[in-house]
């Protein structure tokens, strides 16, 4: 075993962690040297611009990495136990340029700041962030990290048979880590353009992602997963309307009792 893909594997998942704590800051406006809306930059369409694109950028390159038909023209390229620890660390520095290119704007929306609504803002912040974390270890956060490929390559273990499951804040939305993420973006105490502009282009993002990658959840798992999109929302913890009844040429997925684990 290369004792390179431990480290490869080590310093993707501490870059991503690093910015997963950075971000909580930034995005939040708290704590780091530059966040969304400090210090001062160039402004105007100059600072518009420059935002857009390196959401874009990011947005893009999350995107395009994740589809399958990538990942089997990339396993050509890096070896498999390694695929997923270069998807962690290409996407921490996408991120990371986010972080290092953003230009403020500074101009209130909305500030709510000394009202009764802003620790209850600060509070879901918080609780969006956190999700976002107990989410990831609801599936597996190793897994999903790279850490769990590069330790079975070691101990020379086959990767495991995919398996469709639920597990707790899987049973209320398909999609839990996006909705952490949503909820640390939009609960601000202060909502400037900067953060309202980021706020709007990653939920645009979110949106589009998490539709792209039921796309390809329908094609790996079939029936299973149409029948936990028929039953558990996407985003939006809220009841689903009931499915109209089966056609004599329509399929409806079959409501059956959800597994135990996701």
């Amino acid at each position: 075993m290369n004792p390179f893909y431990i480290v490869y594997s080590a310093v993707s998942y501490a870059l991503f962690l690093a910015w997963f704590l950075y971000a909580i800051g930034f995005v939040g406006d708290m704590f780091v040297p530059k966040s969304i809306n400090a210090p001062e930059g160039a402004g105007g369409w100059t600072a518009l611009v420059i935002d857009v694109t390196v959401l874009a950028a990011f947005s893009f390159q999350h995107s395009l990495m994740a589809r399958p038909a990538f990942k089997r023209w990339w396993t050509r390229v890096v070896p498999s136990a390694i695929e997923r620890s270069t998807y962690v660390l290409f996407s921490s520095l996408f991120f990371g340029m986010i972080f290092v290119a953003w230009q403020p704007l500074p101009t209130p929306v909305w500030d709510l700041r000394g009202t009764p609504a802003a620790p209850v803002l600060l509070a879901f912040y918080v609780l969006g962030w956190l999700i976002v974390l107990l989410a990831s270890f609801m599936i597996n956060h190793f897994e999903l990290f790279g850490l769990a490929q590069v330790w079975r390559k070691v101990r020379e273990r086959p990767a495991p048979d995919s398996v469709f499951t639920e597990k707790f804040l899987y049973r209320f939305v398909r999609h839990p880590i996006m909705l952490g993420l949503l909820i640390a973006f939009w609960a601000a105490p202060e909502m400037t353009q900067g953060r309202l502009l980021f706020a709007l282009l990653t939920s645009a993002y979110i949106v589009i992602g998490v539709r792209l990658e039921e796309r390809d959840l329908i094609k790996n798992l079939g029936a299973k997963y149409l029948n936990y999109r028929a039953r558990v929302p996407m985003l939006l913890p809220l009841p689903l309307p009931l499915p109209l009844p089966k056609s004599e040429h329509g399929h409806e997925a079959v409501r059956d009792k959800p597994d135990t684990a996701h």
